[in-house]
């Protein structure tokens, strides 16, 4: 059999525990063209703008479908 706790551990320890198992929020920056949340370093989807130029048309039919 094998060795068992004598006393109950404290929440508060299982929590030290566990500090690091958490979700993070999705960091997102705002569009320069027209303001709306978009995440960094990607193609805006409602404008289509990537650093200051068109990069996609919004608009038009995708292929990928």
């Amino acid at each position: 059999m094998p060795p068992l706790p004598k006393r109950k551990y404290p929440k508060s320890r299982q929590g030290k525990r566990r500090s690091h198992i958490h979700l993070n929020p999705i960091t997102t920056t705002e569009c320069p063209q027209c303001h709306t949340p978009r995440l960094p370093h990607h193609v805006c989807p409602t404008c289509g703008f990537y650093k200051d130029r068109k990069a996609i048309d919004v608009g038009a039919p995708s292929l990928n479908q």
